[in-house]
């Protein structure tokens, strides 16, 4: 039986990597911290608008990317992966995109809307600035195609990419020492992401790892060849509308219902594991949005499930929705 303490490990895994770069501030205060720039995410659409996403940070200097490059030690990596945390972010940064202007909040993030074109889908991108003297950064959205069928929703960690989140040691390990090259991506996932996705249903990802990591994210989706989509991570930053730190389910819970809401002519395919609770967040979730849940697919990172993710799983069995729990997703893709 895997066994879970009363916290998610995810969080803890995220909270002391960032707790890892604010002892290298400490430690090295004299250090100057780049220009500010623009740290761009992928994202999404409503029927009537574009959201562009992105934060405004100021970085170190790159050293430990460049010590990882010429030696991936497991020392290199670590301090790669430390050096994702150590950034200041920037508050009331101005951004202007077509015409459009909004502010970074005081964790730096920023939303920025455009009218969304009546006869475009698929991936666009437009020039952003801090003002019109600086080079452009690109910030990217998907469109879904009016011929999707459906939608995708999956969780990252255990789902996709092996980290054993359940397991403290285990995924502090993975996530601190290994690097984009050395993640292992399950095959299986790509594949079945690929299956779904049928070169045209929208594929959304939403997970407990922090915005800190979007980009290396996406250079291991891009190296295993898994679908890009617009991603929904986790703010580990304390501000004054997040004084209080939400829990996994609550932060995945508004990020599926932030997805829905997107796409509201679009029924869902929910994919998860059975490590984190996400049997729960799936069951609630078909609660909250009857007919919109199409399937449920869980991925059990052992062959012995916990007593309460099976109470789950009986309990979205009983709603009727289709749903596919194993280790793999073989038996899955064979059906």
């Amino acid at each position: 039986m895997i066994k879970r303490g009363p916290v998610h490990l995810i969080g803890r895994t995220a909270e002391f990597a960032a707790a890892v770069g604010r002892g290298l501030n400490a430690i090295r205060p004299k250090r100057r911290f780049g220009p500010a720039e623009i740290d761009p995410y992928f994202g999404y659409t409503t029927k009537d608008e574009i959201i562009l996403r992105g934060r405004v940070i100021s970085r170190r200097p790159d050293r430990a990317k460049k010590l990882r490059e010429a030696s991936p030690t497991l020392w290199a990596n670590f301090k790669a992966m430390a050096a994702l945390f150590d950034t200041r972010e920037l508050a009331n940064i101005p951004i202007l995109c077509e015409g459009q202007e909004t502010s970074s909040d005081e964790e730096g993030y920023f939303n920025l809307t455009l009218p969304r074109p009546e006869e475009e889908n698929g991936w666009v991108s437009f020039s952003c600035y801090f003002n019109e003297q600086d080079d452009p950064v690109k910030l990217a959205a998907l469109l879904p195609s009016p011929d999707a069928e459906y939608g995708i929703i999956s969780d990252i960690d255990d789902t996709l990419i092996k980290t054993e989140a359940w397991n403290l040691i285990r995924n502090l390990w993975n996530s601190m020492t290994g690097n984009a090259q050395t993640r292992l991506v399950f095959e299986d996932a790509v594949t079945l992401i690929k299956t779904l996705h049928d070169g045209v249903n929208p594929v959304f990802y939403v997970s407990s790892s922090p915005w800190n990591l979007h980009a290396f994210l996406d250079e291991i989706f891009e190296r295993a060849g898994l679908i890009r989509g617009p991603k929904f991570l986790r703010d580990l930053g304390l501000s004054k509308k997040n004084l209080v730190k939400r829990g996994h389910n609550t932060r995945k819970t508004r990020s599926i219902d932030t997805i829905l809401a997107a796409n509201p002519d679009l029924p869902f395919v929910l994919i998860g594991d059975t490590g984190q609770h996400d049997a729960h967040v799936y069951h609630d979730t078909i609660k909250r949005h009857p007919e919109r849940i199409r399937q449920v697919i869980l991925r059990a990172p052992s062959a012995s499930i916990d007593k309460s993710d099976q109470l789950w799983i009986d309990r979205i069995m009983a709603t009727g929705t289709p749903i596919y729990v194993g280790e793999t997703y073989h038996a899955l893709l064979k059906s």
